[in-house]
């Protein structure tokens, strides 16, 4: 129940169409109850027992209700019709439709208003989801399947939709109908009534037992579809590599037997809830015929209930029925959506490490210098970085070079903060980054990384992603600071063509300038370049360069080269081992120090 009250906050905004759903569903209640009241008269006068009563009875008293009801029906009957009996057969008739009629008018505009609180309820769990999956640290989702956070914002909200907020259409309706029922069956017969609640605790007992592990059963389900997703997404990204390995038969291995396990928990976890149904009917028709056994004696031996009240009881016991069996199934449903809504939970709640300071500071210009003053870092257990001291001028350009694992992209990771460091401190201008809002932040900076991000869209909003206002003559600049006008304009569409799922459309060095054009459109003073010409051939290599050098005019630049003939007009050059800086100099000054700069070089040997 903890669940669905936190669940249950997300309808605050909502609340006008939950009072009216129950403002509906009290007169659906009501009149459910009053139609099969309502066939009492007419039962009568189809059995010509419908005694005529020309003088209006006179109300006695609660403990004459009964009679003054049955007496008064009977004045209105006889007023009616007179002597016809058909008269006042279509008399109670159209009584009985209308009394019908009302309670549907009524269930529709309850469900009506329902809906509105039940998909708003959805959307905005599904907007704040999306909003925190963004929010959270790259180093969240190196520990979660990609999967099985989609499982969650998919299967796993409409599960909340389906169980926890269908009991928001049960949690007045159905009581408030069993609660009126009851009430006009006591009003028939106090001791037929008492007789049924006997059996009532015996059958609830029963049908509680069949859910007890409905929840664990539905965790299990709920989790091997978030394992099938994730390997679905990663069999997407990698297929490539799939088809060139022949490893599609290995793959499937691992897919098929992932829905080989949903299969059988699934079979599981809908044979326990499809249980639920029969049993509860089952039951209910037992306390049924044990009525038939003990009313029918009160009609027939008794003499102390006439056969048309006791046609209408039964109607109302049997009336019981469906909101009985709903209840119960909400029941089930609340067990499973505890699964459902603990998994959405997790990710709402999941406290972000890299936390926004309580009054951060609004930083829009960058005058002096990007400082690492003896940071350390780890992502785990060893030290990715220690003691690590690094000045960062404004207008200079530093570039950072190394053996793969030396710790240069953890630099630029710390110092756009996707991670905090673990000792020490990063500053701009002499202020803690972590005291400056992250927008802010990173509003200072652009990023050009080794693998080009792009989304499927046009090429236009692929280059306007960090500034949406951008003007046409705005984004066509920078294309041609990034050498991308030219191979743009050959597309089919121009600017407005679509490049696919990551730009798959495009070529490597096209991509990769389009993420240039991306950061120079944005014109951010300090440029981040997280090895940007590493994966490509020479002449896309020659062309992003060229588009690079234009890039860091006048900038303040951190380059992270894998390829040194990028870096050798750089004002300076960090050479880094296990997170330790060895050299650092300018590229003529380390090779005439013939130290492992020198070794670098002489490995990739360029001129």
């Amino acid at each position: 129940m903890n669940y669905f009250k936190k669940i249950l906050r997300f309808a605050a905004p909502y609340k006008k169409y939950a009072f009216l759903n129950i403002f509906f569903n009290i007169l659906y209640a009501l009149f459910s109850a009053l139609s099969f009241v309502a066939l009492i008269p007419m039962l009568k006068v189809l059995f010509d027992q419908n005694k005529k009563v020309f003088e209006k009875p006179v109300y006695q008293g609660i403990g004459s209700l009964e009679d003054y009801f049955q007496e008064y029906i009977s004045y209105r009957v006889t007023a009616y019709s007179g002597e016809d009996e058909m008269k006042a057969l279509v008399l109670v008739i159209g009584l009985v439709l209308i009394l019908f009629l009302l309670k549907n008018v009524f269930n529709y505009l309850a469900m009506y208003f329902i809906t509105f609180l039940r998909n708003g309820v959805l959307k905005d769990i599904r907007n704040r989801m999306y909003q925190k999956i963004v929010e959270l640290p790259i180093s969240f989702y190196s520990e979660k399947k990609k999967g099985d956070v989609i499982a969650r914002i998919t299967s796993d909200v409409l599960e909340i939709q389906h169980s926890f907020l269908s009991i928001l259409e049960l949690i007045v309706r159905e009581p408030l109908t069993i609660l009126f029922t009851i009430a006009f069956m006591f009003f028939l017969s106090f001791k037929l009534t008492l007789f049924v609640f006997i059996f009532i605790p015996l059958a609830g007992m029963i049908i509680s037992r069949i859910g007890k592990s409905l929840k664990k059963k539905s965790d299990r389900v709920q989790k091997e579809q978030g394992e099938f997703l994730s390997i679905v997404e990663e069999t997407l990204g990698g297929l490539r590599v799939i088809k060139a390995f022949n490893s599609e038969s290995h793959f499937y291995k691992i897919f098929s037997s992932s829905t080989d396990r949903f299969f059988h928990f699934s079979n599981k976890l809908l044979n326990r809830q499809n249980l639920a149904s029969p049993t509860g009917e089952f039951l209910g028709i037992v306390v049924i015929g044990v009525l038939l056994w003990f009313g029918g004696k009160m009609v027939l031996i008794d003499k102390t209930l006439d056969a048309a009240s006791f046609i209408a009881y039964m109607g109302l016991a049997y009336n019981i029925l469906t909101p009985a069996k709903a209840i119960s199934k909400a029941s089930y449903g609340v067990k499973k959506g505890n699964a459902a809504a603990e998994r959405v939970l997790e990710i709402l709640e999941t406290e972000n490490p890299i936390k926004e300071s309580d009054n951060p500071v609004q930083v829009h210009d960058f005058t002096s210098s990007l400082s690492l003053n003896n940071i350390a870092f780890k992502y785990e257990d060893d030290w990715v970085l220690e003691n690590f001291t690094l000045d960062l001028p404004k207008g200079k350009t530093v570039a950072l070079v190394g053996q793969s694992g030396s710790g240069k992209s953890t630099v630029a990771n710390l110092v756009t903060r996707f991670y905090d460091v673990d000792q020490g401190e990063i500053t701009i201008d002499g202020t803690d980054i972590r005291q400056l809002s992250k927008r802010s932040l990173r509003g200072l900076m652009g990023l050009v990384t080794q693998e080009s991000i792009l989304f499927n869209d046009s090429v236009r909003n692929n280059i306007s992603l960090g500034k949406e206002d951008a003007s046409d003559e705005e984004i066509i600049e920078a294309a041609k600071i990034a050498n991308a006008h030219d191979f743009i304009t050959q597309l089919p569409k121009g600017y407005d063509t679509n490049i696919g799922d990551s730009g798959n459309k495009l070529s490597g060095g096209q991509k990769q300038r389009l993420s240039i054009a991306r950061a120079v459109l944005k014109n951010p003073p300090i440029m981040i370049l997280d090895e940007a010409t590493s994966a490509l051939d020479t002449e896309s290599e020659r062309l992003v360069q060229e588009a690079l050098e234009k890039l860091m005019q006048n900038r303040t630049s951190l380059v992270i080269a894998h390829r040194l003939s990028t870096i050798q007009k750089a004002d300076s050059i960090v050479v880094m081992e296990k997170g330790k800086i060895l050299e650092t100099g300018t590229h003529d000054v380390l090779l005439k120090q013939k130290g492992v700069y020198f070794k670098l070089v002489a490995m990739q040997s360029f001129d």
